[in-house]
């Protein structure tokens, strides 16, 4: 249980990846975390891609990240819509600036880049994403993970592994 005592939030809404999303969810449980996850509070329930559906926690608006460890950010088309949502894009700020970890990964940088932490970090995204993440001040690189400090990003499901293991790494530090 490497991670017991940890408290992390997984975000929500509509159109999440559901592999990035079930797959950290999963790991972070195996791993002793305790797992909280917040939506937007546009619904109760939010449906991945594939029409998985995942009951929210609590909304942005009820948490505060001095209460927990970190915060990852699940990638589709969900980023998108979750920074139209002040206190969403407030919350992943806040973890920032509390130095916690910030985890994003596949579109999730578009969360990254309205909460406006990416100017001089390096990071990594889906490729299609790449012009906006350079436009919002980061210095793109094409790796499966990238951690810059206790920014984490990664490209696609397909990094998924080396994206749980170095959250882990990083939050058991």
């Amino acid at each position: 249980m490497e991670l017991k005592g940890k408290k992390l939030i997984i975000l929500a809404e509509q159109m999440y990846n559901d592999l990035e999303f079930w797959y950290p969810y999963y790991r972070l449980i195996e791993a002793g975390a305790a797992v909280t996850i917040v939506g937007s509070g546009s619904e109760t329930e939010y449906k991945g891609k594939s029409g998985i559906p995942v009951k929210a926690d609590k909304s942005a608006d009820q948490i505060s990240a001095a209460e927990f460890d970190g915060i990852i950010i699940p990638g589709g088309y969900a980023p998108d819509i979750m920074r139209r949502y002040p206190a969403m894009v407030q919350l992943v700020k806040d973890f920032f600036e509390s130095q916690k970890v910030v985890a994003a990964i596949c579109h999730a940088g578009w969360m990254l880049a309205s909460a406006k932490i990416l100017n001089g970090r390096t990071v990594t995204s889906f490729f299609a994403i790449k012009d906006d993440l350079i436009h919002a001040g980061a210095k793109w690189v094409d790796q499966e993970v990238v951690a810059d400090g206790k920014l984490i990003t990664s490209r696609k499901p397909d990094d998924l592994p080396a994206f749980m293991r170095t959250i882990i790494d990083v939050l058991k530090k």
